[in-house]
């Protein structure tokens, strides 16, 4: 089968990179795909965090042949993919939705293709991370519902998505997987007294880690307001690595208000790849305190690494995470139910127990159900709107 893939890549940052990526190299590994990605993504004024390319070292599992064509606010870019695609006449033409930043692009790149009768007959299948991105709204909704009924097909990553899709779009055809593996990083861990000794800490001391970018809808504020509980019962310290797309002020003084100065350890900067095994063979346990979500790319490292995780009922978590298995769930935004996780965590030794969990877990995980479900959903045929119930994101 000939596959157009649209999407980030190295050396932009972030989950969504390393996820187009992946996908990338595992259908290539079956079909021929025709890669289109990007010369720039978000504009500075637009963007929160920073908008530096991703500082890691180059491998060969970071980079993958593509044609770097789009440009964010360059019309002709969006026509000149446009082109590639007309030119290559594939079978499916596969689009990633997690923000309404490239509504434009969408739009228009959807038009051209539907008013070519020698595309009438490719199939438009949409990932969809995100379907309302975190901190959403109204705008966000209008736009997800103009852009995507212009698909044939959706795969979506929580079963929350696949309420919200069928919502939006009543009779769309959906189906959901869990979110594979990222195996972009060395996954070897370091021994955990070397790497809390890099990090300033004792071998015996219990640590959590909070990682990846800070945002308010990723919860850490209360995470951090639960340590006072947590430390009248253990010697928890809490290890903050990723870089603030918000105001990092509140959160330091917030710190220093309820003196926990020496027991947060903020590595407030962008994680290069090469430096992940460090912070998370330092830690126990993993803290995702979300307040929304669908899935995590966290959650999937945190499993990479076979650490357990403390996490928060949102999204496709719970999907991800089995409860007093390989992790904790406790409610979002509720202090004391983190304190307690954290505390029962610790004190029953859960550590062990769960990381075994994980590892047996995660011998069946693979890229091979996501390419099977892309397979099977092009194969369904461009009219055939059938309804189609979500199977657990776990087992599909």
């Amino acid at each position: 089968m000939k596959i157009a893939v649209i999407g980030p890549t190295y050396p932009f940052r972030g989950g969504i990179a390393h996820y187009t990526t992946l996908l990338v190299k595992h259908l290539r590994q079956r079909h021929e795909v025709r890669f289109i990605s990007y010369l720039k993504q978000y504009p500075k004024w637009l963007f929160p965090g920073n908008t530096a390319l991703d500082p890691s070292s180059k491998s060969d599992v970071l980079q993958v042949p593509c044609d770097r064509v789009l440009e964010p606010l360059n019309p002709l870019s969006w026509w000149q993919t446009y082109q590639i695609i007309k030119k290559e006449q594939p079978d499916l033409l596969l689009l990633q939705w997690w923000t309404p930043f490239w509504s434009p692009m969408l739009f228009l790149l959807t038009r051209l293709i539907q008013r070519t009768s020698s595309l009438a007959k490719m199939h438009v299948l949409f990932i969809c991370h995100h379907l309302i991105p975190p901190d959403g709204g109204v705008l966000d909704w209008f736009l997800a519902r103009r852009i995507l009924w212009r698909g044939d097909s959706f795969i979506v990553m929580s079963e929350e998505d696949f309420a919200l899709l069928r919502r939006a779009l009543p009779k769309a055809r959906v189906k959901g997987t869990a979110l594979p593996p990222f195996d972009v990083f060395n996954r070897t861990p370091m021994p955990i007294h070397e790497a809390r000794a890099k990090l300033g800490l004792a071998a015996n001391d219990e640590v959590m880690l909070f990682f990846g970018f800070i945002r308010r809808y990723k919860g850490l504020r209360y995470l951090i307001e639960a340590l006072p509980q947590i430390r009248q019962s253990r010697p928890v310290k809490l290890i903050v690595a990723g870089e603030f797309w918000e105001d990092e002020r509140p959160y330091r003084e917030l710190v220093q208000q309820l003196g926990l100065q020496e027991v947060v350890l903020f590595y407030s900067n962008y994680i290069p790849n090469e430096e992940i095994t460090l912070y998370f063979s330092a830690a126990d346990v993993v803290a995702m305190p979300y307040l929304e979500a669908t899935q995590s790319g966290i959650a999937q490292l945190a499993i990479s690494f076979e650490k357990p995780m403390i996490a928060t009922s949102v999204g496709g978590m719970p999907e991800t995470i089995h409860h007093h298995l390989t992790g904790l769930i406790v409610p979002p935004a509720d202090s004391a139910a983190l304190a307690e996780a954290t505390i029962h965590f610790f004190e029953h030794n859960l550590a062990q127990s769960f990381s075994a969990a994980i590892k047996a877990d995660k011998t069946t995980s693979s890229w091979s159900p996501l390419i099977d479900l892309v397979e099977e959903m092009t194969a369904m045929g461009r009219n055939d709107m059938t309804e189609t119930a979500i199977k657990s994101p776990r087992i599909l």
